[in-house]
């Protein structure tokens, strides 16, 4: 199993104070955002990993990460010369993954519960990770039918028809580049990565895991202030 971690894009919700670095390299109280999405999949057993970055801060990646070795792992990066979505971001781990089943995380995403086992028991198909919040029109909202299977996935609803969002941590077996290849951009103009589970779910084979520890999508002030909070909280009782 190979390793994603999507960190391009310009995070203009965080401007100013993403106008000189990436919104992945900010700090979260005592570590740089990238540490968290990069435990997580380290935790999951997880170590050769691709960083998918925008070209005007991949030095910043390599100055900060570097071949991996001090986090027992091996590091790639790639350049995504403009966001053109999630699914577009992890086509660029083609030649990386070999044909092998890869984990995509998403930089600006903080968990708190370990997917070692659900990462480790991972057969074929793909793998979705939901959190059941306050504000499910902000996300893809997964719905869910009889014996708890994925009923529908649908980006952004106005009217959600579940509180359960698509958090940023996917798992897919190596068919999926060939799927990826078969979308059509959005009306956006990107390659949505709901569109790509959605290929999975019409196939019956996508599997929706929830989680109940803490996630964060630090991706605007008011949830970077959060998760800057709970990391100190945390850190702060763990040293008790």
């Amino acid at each position: 199993m190979k390793g994603v971690i999507l960190a391009g894009g310009h995070a203009t919700r965080l401007r100013p104070i993403t106008l000189a670095t990436s919104k992945h390299l900010l700090p979260i109280y005592n570590k740089p955002m990238i540490y968290y999405p990069l435990a997580t999949l380290l935790s999951a057993g997880i170590k050769d990993i691709l960083f998918i970055c925008s070209p005007e801060h991949s030095g910043q990646y390599v100055n900060l990460l570097g071949s991996g070795s001090k986090f027992g792992a091996k590091f790639a990066y790639e350049i995504q010369d403009e966001p053109k979505g999630l699914a577009h971001g992890l086509s660029l781990a083609e030649n990386f993954a070999r044909g092998d089943g890869c984990a995509m995380i998403l930089g600006d995403n903080i968990f708190e519960d370990s997917v070692a086992k659900q990462v480790k028991n991972f057969d074929k198909g793909a793998m979705i990770f939901v959190k059941e919040v306050d504000d499910p029109e902000r996300f893809g909202v997964v719905e869910f039918g009889q014996g708890n299977k994925v009923k529908s996935i649908e980006e952004k609803p106005a009217k959600p028809k579940s509180n359960f969002a698509q958090t940023g941590l996917y798992v897919y077996d190596g068919d999926v580049f060939g799927h990826i290849k078969e979308l059509k951009p959005s009306e956006r103009g990107e390659l949505e990565i709901t569109d790509l589970n959605n290929v999975y779910l019409d196939r019956d084979e996508l599997v929706a895991e929830k989680i109940s520890g803490e996630w964060i999508d630090a991706g605007t002030f008011d949830s970077l202030l959060r998760a800057a909070n709970f990391i100190a909280s945390k850190e702060t009782n763990e040293n008790k």
